[in-house]
């Protein structure tokens, strides 16, 4: 519902198809299955508020939600939430979700050669010994799709969308940024992929930054049946 008090969807025991919804200055994206899941995405900056309400006909199934405030919005929340105990993540600038090139209608004749990487290659990550290493270390392992790389000075910031958790020491979002050292990291994951990864929890001591890191030659795969059987495996060797 916008601010005004009139529904942008699903309001007024009438149910609205899948689509694009124009509100509060921003587009909302709203898709459903033929399942129970329901998502809205908004883009943003909104304009105006959006009231997010829920209509309960049955034990509610769970409700996951995020939202990004501007930078000279966010230390007084901070200080508003954390005098609540609720965890937060480190701000970051975010951008609208970057869309996978579309595929060309016609190959040109001459395609220019691109520049390689100028990344050195990566040492080799293979091996049962290491994927127990970083599954049994690690503070989260989780199946995610890389949404966004951004690469800075020392270090390389993945935004990426969860898709499947195998382990957690804590609450993870729909959507978190991974870091990983350096300018060039290891291995170096790529846009538009799955990946299953073995990620570990950094909080500094202030409590003021709180992120996920994937260490320099971690466990990073792409995400395969074969690979999900593989990691199912490797918990249950844990050391207890």
């Amino acid at each position: 519902m916008g601010g005004d008090g009139r529904y942008v969807l699903n309001g007024d025991w009438t149910v609205s198809p899948p689509g694009t919804y124009e509100a509060a200055g921003t587009h909302v994206v709203y898709t459903r299955d033929t399942g129970p899941q329901e998502t809205l995405q908004a883009a943003g900056p909104t304009s105006h508020d959006l009231l997010l309400q829920v209509l309960l006909q049955e034990p509610n199934p769970g409700i996951e939600f995020e939202f990004w405030l501007p930078r000279e919005r966010y230390s007084p929340f901070q200080a508003r939430v954390q005098a609540l105990g609720w965890p937060l993540r480190q701000p970051q600038p975010r951008g609208v979700e970057p869309q996978p090139p579309a595929a060309p209608a016609v190959t040109p004749a001459r395609t220019p050669t691109l520049a390689p990487d100028p990344c050195p290659p990566c040492p080799d990550t293979r091996g049962r010994a290491h994927r127990l290493l970083h599954y049994c270390g690690s503070d989260f392992v989780f199946q995610a799709r890389v949404l966004g790389r951004h690469r800075q000075a020392q270090e390389t910031r993945y935004e990426v969308r969860i898709q499947l958790i195998y382990k957690n020491r804590s609450p993870l979002r729909a959507r978190e940024y991974v870091w990983a050292p350096g300018h060039c990291p290891c291995p170096m994951l790529a846009p538009y992929r799955d990946y299953l990864m073995a990620v570990q929890r950094l909080v500094s001591p202030d409590g003021t930054q709180d992120q996920l890191l994937l260490p320099h030659a971690g466990y990073a795969r792409p995400w395969s049946p074969a690979e999900d059987s593989r990691i199912r495996l490797t918990a249950r060797r844990c050391p207890s």
